[in-house]
């Protein structure tokens, strides 16, 4: 079973907050909120996503490649992962 599969419940949890917060930044918008409020709450937008990354990632890391069935499987885990940072850090 997939790691993303035995942590579900808790990372669709991660997501519902997530859409919470960009639910906020629309109504600090339509509100005519100050730019500095709006600023903060994009920021916690971005430290909540890049902690779930981090979270899915870590996992990645462990399921796939610290626990690899073997070398070849190993090798495509690391290569995900090494694609997914390149997009992760253009």
């Amino acid at each position: 079973m997939s790691h993303t599969t035995l942590q579900k419940k808790k990372l669709v949890a991660r997501i519902s907050r997530l859409k919470g917060q960009m639910e906020a930044v629309e109504r600090a918008l339509e509100a005519e909120r100050p730019c500095g409020e709006i600023l903060q709450l994009l920021a916690s937008i971005r430290g909540a996503l890049t902690g779930l990354t981090g979270e899915v990632l870590d996992d990645h890391l462990r399921e796939h490649v610290l626990n690899a069935a073997d070398d070849a499987a190993r090798a495509e885990a690391v290569e995900e992962i090494s694609e997914v940072l390149r997009t992760y850090i253009r």
